[in-house]
């Protein structure tokens, strides 16, 4: 195992899981202040009640180098759930860092699904977050056991990616879900905050002469003027174009 691969990473692969017990209804959205009201910035924007929500989103997908990451969050929202929630690229990284324990501490469960740079390059990045996310959900289900109750599992965007997965409850996908479903927001911190550390740490260590402690993979001027200097490494995606013109030039 190479110094950036992780025992509890995985990999893309199919498979079935057991859906949970409980029926399944339909849920209604609704505006916190009532229709046609104003939402205030920081408020949350949906409601969900009385059921298991797993929120599901993923970060990383438009990065030069590392890996994808997908995080997944089940919030009984019948219950309190994290204050502050948002979409993890409107919160600082010290807002996402004051969250994720808070999450990790106030949540059902959560689960974190990683896809590397060489299975991302095979497999191309769609099949890499349909891999990521699933594998994020089916570490949550299996913690979550038995539940009774409800449960829907919410996908940030319009794509389901869980589609081609057999066994799972209903998937609802929700354009701008990250800041508008709480497990959702939940799970894009989650994942934000897991990534970033792992460019800033293992990455960094590993590549210190490429500044993915600040950049975390993104094609910054700073990034560009590494591979400039260095080349490409084990940690980039090689089937992105940008990567590709550096690896032309050699």
């Amino acid at each position: 195992m190479s110094q950036l691969q992780r025992s509890d990473r995985f990999q893309l692969r199919g498979g079935n899981i057991s859906p949970l017990t409980g029926c399944y209804r339909n849920v209604t959205f609704g505006r916190l202040d009532g229709e046609g009201g104003k939402t205030e910035k920081n408020a949350r924007s949906v409601t969900i009640r009385g059921m298991i929500i797993i929120g599901v989103d993923e970060v990383g997908r438009g990065c030069w180098a590392g890996p994808l990451v997908a995080g997944a969050v089940a919030f009984d929202m019948s219950g309190p759930v994290t204050e502050g929630l948002n979409d993890s690229k409107k919160l600082s990284k010290m807002a996402r860092e004051r969250l994720n324990p808070l999450i990790q501490k106030e949540a059902l469960t959560t689960g974190l699904g990683w896809i590397e740079p060489g299975a991302i390059d095979i497999s191309g990045i769609t099949e890499a977050v349909k891999g990521a996310m699933y594998a994020a959900v089916q570490a949550v289900l299996a913690q979550l056991g038995e539940q009774s109750g409800e449960v829907e599992i919410i996908v940030d965007g319009s794509y389901d990616f869980l589609k081609d997965y057999q066994g799972l409850p209903p998937v609802r996908t929700m354009v701008g879900a990250d800041g508008l479903v709480p497990a959702v927001s939940a799970a894009s911190i989650l994942a934000k905050v897991a990534r970033d550390d792992y460019m800033a740490t293992t990455a960094h260590a590993a590549f210190p002469a490429y500044g993915f402690d600040k950049h975390v993979g993104y094609g910054t001027a700073a990034h560009i003027a590494a591979l400039n200097a260095h080349g490409v490494t084990d940690l980039h995606r090689k089937s992105y174009k940008p990567i590709q013109k550096f690896l032309q030039s050699i």
